[in-house]
């Protein structure tokens, strides 16, 4: 299955791990903030087993190559803050991160305007409007987008907010193009993510010599015109360094059941200890987890924060139809969160991903009333038949309900009971 769109270091097979960041610079905490942290922080693995909705698939983890981490902010004797993740087999085994990557191109195409900018004497812009000409047979030259309603031309903001909102393949792709896949692994590397590898578009089957492939880009600006020439990456990566890279009885081919595993080794790849640090570079720059931060100005980091909270029917530009974009299409871990803390109090900053039989979460929760907060990243494989592309998944029967009943369980963990007003 394509990626789900509006088009289309610690102990391998164990438990638990306990993984502690460090911080770049100080920050002056929040009472709330400080008191948190003092709490003790429940496992995830005694969350997982304590939640009996849960059990049937943590005593079948292998099978759903499970895998959780848990991520909150722990004060430290001098005052300063530190992201402390937890992890319930973390690099069990491989999985497919599919959309949940988008992140690492959004904030490399953020970064790349930067560089564009100051090597040049033109005003580049995320809202500098964008040409994209055809790089293989099967495409034309692009300048427009109509979902852009206030000028219907292609830019780098607007792509981020359809990345973000509905998690928009061809806004990936694009950001992908834009900045090429040798400088998005090395944004990641320069933070200290050094699981990341990614080196494909989504839903286009491209081969590995054109995906290493991006086409000549013009920004378009009021008197200027600067362009990004087209070129072929240098990409020397090596092998994926966790094993089950080949998955399922078969796979389907162009109508045609091939019937071998699935071989992963040639796909994108990020760990979710390393997918939940670059999303805690992002909501909580002051809290580290090793590594440098992102190359990312206030603003920038707000042209991301900004869609990445909202859900659909909150977006003014692009507009999307509530009916076929519910707040939790985006949002798997809301159906759980709002049976603990009403629904106008919650915020979740977060990138999903669905693809091949996985799903995929990373977010950030907070209360807006209190100002509490956690971090909670997870992946689950649902393929009963073992076949891969057959778009036959259990989305909506193993894996939605999973992430509702893993939010709320820990939400009451961290935060206790739930603080709603009865109704009925």
């Amino acid at each position: 299955m394509s990626d789900r769109t509006t088009g289309g270091r610690w102990r391998r097979g164990a438990g638990l791990v306990v993984l502690a960041g460090s911080l770049l610079s100080p920050i002056t905490l929040s009472r709330t903030w400080a008191e948190e942290s003092k709490k003790v922080m429940p496992s995830i693995e005694s969350i997982l087993l304590a939640d009996e909705r849960l059990s049937p698939i943590v005593a079948n983890a292998e099978r759903y190559r499970l895998q959780v981490v848990l991520g909150q902010i722990e004060t430290q004797p001098d005052g300063q803050p530190r992201l402390v993740q937890q992890g319930y087999r973390l690099e069990a085994e491989y999985f497919y991160p599919a959309s949940s990557i988008k992140l690492c191109a959004a904030v490399a195409a953020l970064e790349e305007l930067t560089a564009l900018a100051t090597g040049s004497d033109v005003q580049i812009s995320e809202t500098t409007p964008l040409v994209y000409h055809a790089l293989f047979d099967d495409e034309e030259l692009e300048s427009r987008d109509p979902s852009n309603i206030e000028s219907g031309l292609i830019t780098v903001r607007h792509e981020l907010r359809k990345l973000f909102l509905v998690s928009d393949n061809t806004a990936y792709n694009r950001l992908y193009e834009l900045v090429g896949p040798d400088r998005i692994n090395r944004s990641m590397w320069r933070a200290g993510l050094s699981s990341a590898r990614i080196v494909h578009r989504l839903s286009e089957a491209r081969t590995a010599a054109e995906n290493r492939m991006t086409p000549r880009i013009v920004f378009r600006g009021d008197g200027f015109a600067h362009a990004v020439p087209a070129r072929v990456v240098e990409l020397d990566l090596p092998a994926i360094a966790v094993g089950g890279l080949k998955l399922g009885r078969g796979f389907m081919r162009a109508g045609e059941l091939v019937e071998e595993p699935f071989d992963f080794g040639r796909k994108n790849r990020m760990s979710l200890a390393d997918l939940q640090r670059a999303l805690a570079k992002i909501v909580r720059p002051d809290v580290e987890s090793g590594g440098a931060r992102f190359r990312l100005s206030d603003r920038h980091r707000a042209l991301l924060l900004s869609p990445m909270g909202q859900v659909p029917r909150e977006s003014s530009n692009p507009v999307y139809d509530v009916t076929q974009y519910p707040d939790h299409w985006v949002k798997f871990l809301l159906p759980g969160l709002e049976k603990v803390i009403p629904k106008e109090r919650l915020r979740i900053y977060n990138k999903i991903g669905q693809a091949y039989g996985f799903s995929i979460e990373n977010a950030y929760v907070t209360d807006t009333a209190t100002g509490r907060g956690f971090f909670l990243a997870a992946v689950i494989y649902t393929n009963s038949n073992e076949i891969l592309n057959d778009d036959q998944y259990e989305y909506d029967e193993v894996a939605a309900p999973f992430f509702a009943a893993l939010g709320e369980t820990v939400a009451r963990a961290l935060w206790g009971e739930a603080e709603r007003t009865p109704t009925g």
